[in-house]
């Protein structure tokens, strides 16, 4: 034996071992049985399983192509979304490789633009809702008490209105209000991108924001009763302070993964008003006008309506795999 410990005779006895096996281990056995994981931080973590997940990757491959396509597509093309040809050509030629609509528009860059518009409308979208939810739920969370019920009723109350009743009145009648707001040439820069659009913006961020709400609130309700923010408010830390240094953080995954899904259901909102006309206002293309413009040849040629609707299920199955991946990505439970 090595060393001054002495082992007790009569317990090696009772379980069986020889004055060998308590030897201690040399260098060869530590470095034969230690099996030490790399130190990671857990963005690191959740990009590594992120990346292993390759139905995620595929998507993540396919949105980055559609979205450098809809920003590098109409500036590339020597036609504009509202310049005519005399060229009228529906079906596809060597200067029009999507053809052309019955106004001689060249169809390629009107999709690419539709689908920047589609885009914009998505991921502005889940921007604004982020911001009110976010401060709505935290509020909400860590006040508590009387004041968290009226506003849980008041989310109650605005879940029980049909939204897309709603949204559709709201986008007919506040798109006049938007035209007459725009005419100042303090806003040119804004009234680009036409009131229809801006409306369908305003109003999907009234209505949109009430599940990140709920969501931000369960999320910093169970982060709310841990250690560490009661070591916090013992130290006297404000509110403020615990919500976005310690609440917010520890729930970031479950934000991320909300403000995800949002997107592509704006999308589909805005193809659908843009479809049925009460959506982006022409000359401005939208996915949705697109495909109800390719209704009228759809027999003779169903490559417009094939390429539009194609390109809107294509977004929103991509944002939907890849806020899928990025929830089993970011939840630790969930490692296998």
């Amino acid at each position: 034996m090595r060393g001054e410990f002495q082992p007790d005779s009569e317990l090696m006895k009772e379980y069986g071992l020889a004055p060998d096996d308590l030897l201690p281990a040399s260098a060869e056995d530590k470095e034969a049985t230690d099996q030490i994981r790399p130190s990671v931080s857990y963005w690191q973590d959740a990009r590594k399983r992120f990346m292993r997940n390759k139905v995620g990757m595929a998507m993540l491959i396919v949105l980055a192509i559609i979205v450098l396509a809809a920003i590098l597509g109409p500036m590339l093309s020597p036609y504009t979304y509202q310049s005519q040809s005399r060229d009228v050509r529906l079906g596809p030629s060597l200067s029009h490789p999507f053809g052309t609509d019955r106004l001689g528009r060249d169809t390629f860059t009107r999709v690419m633009f539709g689908t920047r518009v589609s885009l914009f409308v998505g991921v502005a979208t889940s921007f604004s809702v982020l911001i009110i939810g976010l401060a709505y739920g935290g509020i909400s969370a860590y006040v508590g008490g009387w004041a968290d019920n009226i506003m849980m009723r008041f989310v109650d109350l605005m879940m029980t209105i049909p939204t897309v009743l709603i949204v559709i009145i709201l986008s007919v009648a506040t798109r006049d209000i938007f035209t007459s707001l725009l005419t100042n040439p303090r806003y040119a820069a804004i009234a680009s991108m036409g009131s229809g659009l801006i409306s369908i913006l305003a109003v999907f961020s009234m209505f949109n924001w009430i599940g990140m709400a709920r969501t931000v609130r369960g999320a910093l309700l169970m982060n709310r009763s841990q250690e560490y923010v009661m070591a916090s408010e013992a130290f006297g830390a404000k509110a403020g302070w615990i919500i976005t240094k310690h609440l917010l953080p520890n729930s970031i995954g479950i934000i991320i993964i909300s403000a995800t899904g949002i997107i592509p259901g704006a999308i589909a909102m805005e193809s659908f008003l843009s479809f049925i006309g009460l959506g982006v206002a022409a000359p401005v293309p939208s996915l949705g006008s697109l495909a109800a413009d390719a209704l009228n040849g759809i027999i003779s040629y169903p490559l417009n309506i094939i390429v539009s609707s194609g390109l809107i299920s294509m977004l929103m199955l991509s944002f939907n795999v890849i806020g899928d991946s990025l929830r089993d990505a970011l939840d630790p439970r969930l490692r296998k």
